[in-house]
């Protein structure tokens, strides 16, 4: 987002397994998220309480943290506890589409359209992404992938067989790409 954003400060980028597609790496989750908050009165202050006192979080207490920490990032709400709103009911899993559309707003794969002319200034862009990556992100990538060869931008896309785990063995072809493009 930063490079799509801000051609005027960032000369090329790289892009390993990044989120886009939210609704495919998002919304796949809601259901761990909401069981584990039922266990906590669907209270983010009562679960933050359970998380601080837990020797080791589990799965789910894993999936809230996350989606905590996207809701924190995506769509900051000063007026609720920490300043994180869920996109969503918490009692049915409902999407609250004013919540959910600023969500979008920081969705790459949605934003090519927006910032094509920032994308053009870049020297170089470079998208990997796992074939099998646990969180979804593969789908964005590709929209992301199309999207640029769609709008001409030139770009490298590259899908591995692998997930999104213990994946920095990938620099060893983004960081010869952005030395390349960076050279000119």
């Amino acid at each position: 987002m930063h490079g799509m954003r801000r051609a005027d400060v960032w000369a090329a980028l790289a892009c390993h397994s990044g989120d886009m597609g939210f609704e495919l790496c998002y919304l796949h989750d809601v259901h761990k998220v909401l069981d584990e908050l039922a266990k906590h009165d669907r209270s983010i202050e009562k679960f933050m309480a359970a998380l601080e006192s837990s020797p080791k979080p589990t799965e789910g207490m894993m999936a809230v943290i996350n989606m905590l920490a996207m809701s924190a990032s995506y769509d900051p709400d000063p007026s609720c506890y920490l300043g994180i709103r869920l996109p969503y009911d918490l009692y049915t899993g409902e999407l609250k589409p004013e919540r959910w559309k600023n969500w979008l707003a920081w969705d790459p794969a949605l934003l090519a359209d927006k910032y094509a002319g920032n994308l053009r200034r870049l020297k170089g862009i470079f998208i990997d992404c796992g074939s099998r990556d646990q969180f979804t992100l593969h789908y964005g990538a590709r929209r992301l992938h199309r999207e640029l060869d769609r709008l001409g931008i030139a770009h490298t896309y590259e899908e591995f067989d692998d997930d999104h785990t213990a994946v920095d063995y990938r620099m060893d072809r983004s960081l010869p790409f952005l030395e390349k493009a960076l050279r000119g």
